[in-house]
């Protein structure tokens, strides 16, 4: 196996409501699952071929709980990575190069049945993991925007967590509300809904924990 590391964050926007319950091993919101995502790498590397500064993100969809399979992804890849680092960003997001479901992106390729041809875009991309907010626009494919929950009375922002010690996507997520408009090949139309805000730090055999 190709050793590989990227550390880095990511925002990522569900139709499920604020929580998301496949977090929690439930069923999702609305029995389904949609999403868009995006990340970008501060510092990483796969072999010897370097991936700092570059982006990549994910549009995806499936008809009823991840887990039970048939859904469709498709990846998009940073236009300003030459053909290595496509590669091996194209790799990583497959999950290819990675223990067995050790990744969100080894158990989202395995719950795919189709994967639309890979793009290779400008991703313009701007992630605040501590103050929950994140932009992400994706020309022809999709527009994504972050905020933090408000109080439905004072407005003031509303901060929750997620901690998972165990998880194979990262260690704390800062949760928000995500709105997304997706108008490629899986069109999507979220609306204040779940928005996960995270550090990354995943190699091929999964979340990289302190100490560890």
């Amino acid at each position: 196996m190709i050793d590989w590391e990227i550390m880095g964050a990511e925002f990522v926007n569900c139709n499920c409501s604020y929580g998301c319950p496949c977090q929690f091993n439930a069923l999702p919101t609305h029995g389904n699952c949609e999403a868009a995502a995006g990340f970008r790498v501060d510092t990483g590397h796969f072999g010897q071929v370097k991936l700092d500064g570059l982006h990549g993100a994910g549009v995806y969809a499936w008809p009823g709980p991840i887990h039970e399979g048939e859904g469709k992804m498709q990846l998009i890849v940073d236009e300003r990575a030459d053909d290595e680092q496509r590669n091996a960003l194209l790799t990583i997001m497959r999950g290819h190069e990675t223990q067995p479901m050790a990744t969100m992106w080894s158990v989202y390729t395995a719950m795919c049945s189709t994967e639309l041809p890979p793009l290779f875009k400008p991703i313009d991309l701007r992630i605040d993991v501590a103050n929950r907010t994140g932009r992400i626009v994706v020309p022809g494919v999709y527009e994504m925007s972050g905020q933090p929950i408000r109080n439905p009375v004072t407005g003031n922002p509303h901060r929750v967590r997620i901690d998972m010690p165990e998880g194979f996507e990262y260690s704390l997520a800062e949760i928000g509300s995500g709105s997304t408009s997706a108008t490629g090949e899986i069109s999507l139309n979220l609306e204040n809904t779940y928005g996960q805000f995270a550090e990354l730090h995943l190699s091929g055999s999964g979340v990289v924990r302190a100490g560890s």
